[in-house]
């Protein structure tokens, strides 16, 4: 019979057997008779399925009911699993599963997969005296590959031009991207590895062939591992909390006595949507984030900077800018010349490599007056100039010119723009270009792309939106330098723009609200709202540059490339410096930039010491 034929192949086979046999009655599993290999059986409502490694079945809503002991035979139907076999006392599970070809985000009886790794790379380093690294610039890339890269026992130095660490991150919302995660289901959320992945690449191709998918494949596979190593970080605070966290701090960061030390950490607030028009939400938020804020990026930044500096003792030396990269005769990079603040000079060198985490160049204007938002403004740090572009660049590394940035068109008084406004938007000819309840980036990118300054949000101040009220009504009121008029004849001419332009586009959107069907842009019937007077106010959308893309070109491994596809031999780049192939000319979704700096920063750390990739 069927149990007694499994039984005899465990027996004759030479070798490990786990399988699975697909009958009318069921799913028959039958594990190794030494547990060499694993089985799992995975339960959700009114269903039951069967795998070798528990992070297969997670996404698709099932959580682990059982795992099959050594030479266990079960059966499972839709109602629930049966054991035909009883387990065996011998246990060989592979230990290779831990070192080697298990999954990371995996758990093999009882043990974690990156756990089982960090522990067995921190034993290492104990045998390990070389002081391999430099590691220049700290956004949360550098601080992800400083960490990486003192676990595996190396001798790191952080080089950091600004007096505080987490360059763009600190200022930014702290937003992370995910995919199928625990807070999304949680919420009810459907989300897939593979639909984030076809999202990322459609966006970045719609306007050319910007994406290396090799890169965004392996970004995406491990967004959710991203999410989690983050959170597993417990660091110790040092000196007065209030101090050194700034109260009032959010309840799921608040720090917790752990063992006679104080800890901090980050955690999940919530998920939101990329925007109200796209599904699923998978936009992860920082403690205290949600929405279009700014700084609770801190809530990333403070724990790594805190882990790598108190609890692995990890060096960072502020106020300090890099100069030059070193090389020796072959081309191999050496180490680093900085000035320090007050104008001293500093050379550190590097037995195994530098890290390049600077940023971007959004605060440099000769590099960003190539696009047309030449009067933008910025919130990135000032130290955001793309000083690691021309320092590699002089070694011969790929720089990228990216024909777009990252640009959000908003009001600087009332934050219209960047939220789910969707009203009439003009550019800076008077001419519509977009269907505005669009993602903010999408509408952004139409309003760069038709070569405008500026954008203009059309208004009488009847629609639901309370940025767009108050805007009006400071307008109105004279309150504001937004134009206001009676007539848009008169709007147009206070706008600098021509009269005849900004009329026709306004009698043809009027036009279309009337008849209910956008047949210019696709905008749902439910956000053409009416704009009828008797008071007419535009306001103001300037463009705000923030994440720019393109700068170096690296392969998986973090590694820095030449035009010619070779590589500069120890060194590495992660983040924004080196964003090539990770954008297409609009920015796809929030939690993009962090997550994918936090990502090939750890890779960079791995690569330098020569642990393996995740």
């Amino acid at each position: 019979n069927l149990i007694d034929g499994i039984r005899y192949a465990q027996e004759q086979i030479d070798g490990s057997l786990s399988f699975l046999i697909l009958t009318p009655k069921g799913i028959y599993a039958a594990r190794d008779r030494l547990g060499r290999t694993p089985l799992v059986i995975g339960k959700k409502e009114e269903a039951f399925c069967v795998s070798f490694e528990d992070f297969a079945y997670l996404n698709l809503g099932y959580d682990t009911e059982h795992v099959l002991g050594p030479g266990e035979v079960d059966v499972i139907t839709p109602e629930g699993y049966k054991t035909l076999i009883t387990p065996g006392k011998d246990m060989k599970i592979c230990t290779f599963l831990w070192v080697y070809y298990g999954y990371p985000s995996s758990t093999y009886e009882g043990l974690s997969v990156e756990k089982m790794r960090y522990r067995s790379g921190e034993l290492m380093a104990k045998r390990d005296n070389v002081k391999p690294d430099t590691v220049a610039g700290v956004p949360d890339s550098g601080l992800a590959a400083a960490i990486e890269a003192k676990l595996a026992g190396a001798d790191v130095v952080i080089v950091e031009k600004q007096g505080i660490t987490g360059g763009a991150t600190a200022r930014s919302g702290g937003k992370l991207l995910g995919a199928g995660t625990r807070w999304q289901k949680k919420q009810g959320l459907f989300d897939t590895k593979d639909m984030v992945y076809d999202y990322l690449m459609d966006v970045g191709n719609r306007s050319g062939k910007f994406m290396d998918a090799s890169k965004n494949r392996y970004l995406v596979d491990h967004l959710n591992q991203t999410l989690d190593w983050l959170t597993s970080i417990e660091a110790a605070v040092k000196g007065d909390p209030v101090q050194v966290l700034a109260q009032p701090w959010e309840p799921l960061s608040k720090p917790v006595e752990k063992d006679g030390v104080l800890k901090t950490h980050f955690d999940v607030l919530d998920v939101e949507p990329i925007h109200v028009s796209l599904q699923p939400w998978r936009v992860h938020n920082s403690p205290g984030g949600g929405g279009q804020t700014n700084g609770e990026g801190g809530e990333i930044s403070t724990p790594l900077t805190l882990y790598y500096e108190n609890d692995l003792g990890g060096e960072i030396i502020y106020d300090t800018a890099m100069d030059e990269i070193l090389t020796d005769e072959a081309g191999a990079v050496t180490g680093v010349t900085c000035t320090r603040k007050g104008g001293a000079k500093l050379t550190l060198y590097a037995k195994k490599g530098v890290i390049l985490a600077t940023g971007g160049y959004a605060r440099n204007k000769d590099m960003v007056a190539r696009y047309p938002v030449a009067h933008y403004f910025s919130n990135v740090p000032h130290g955001n100039v793309g000083d690691g572009l021309t320092a590699a660049e002089k070694l011969g590394a790929r720089n990228f010119e990216h024909p777009a940035v990252q640009v959000v068109y908003t009001s600087l008084t009332n934050g219209v723009g960047i939220n789910d406004e969707s009203g009439l938007i003009v550019n800076d000819r008077g001419e519509r270009v977009v269907n505005e309840w669009s993602y903010q980036y999408t509408v952004s990118d139409a309003i760069a792309r038709s070569g405008s300054n500026c954008g203009w949000y059309i208004t009488s101040g009847k629609e639901p939106y309370g940025g767009v009220q108050y805007g009006y009504k400071a307008a109105v009121a004279g309150k504001s330098k937004d134009p206001c008029a009676a007539s848009i004849e008169g709007l147009a001419k206070k706008m600098g723009c021509d009269p005849a332009t900004l009329q026709a586009t306004y009698n043809r959107y009027c036009e279309l609200v009337e008849r209910g069907v956008d047949e210019d842009f696709g905008k749902p019937a439910e956000f053409l709202h009416p704009i009828k007077g008797p008071k007419f106010v535009a306001l103001r959308l300037h463009p705000c540059v923030t994440v720019t893309f393109g700068g170096l070109e690296t392969d998986i491994s973090a590694r820095v490339m030449k035009p010619d596809g070779s590589v500069i031999p120890h060194l590495y780049a992660a983040g924004e410096v080196a964003g090539t192939g990770m954008y297409g000319t609009q920015y796809p979704t929030c939690g993009t930039s962090i997550g994918s700096a936090l990502f090939y920063g750890r890779i960079a750390g791995r690569a330098v010491t020569d642990q393996a990739l995740l």
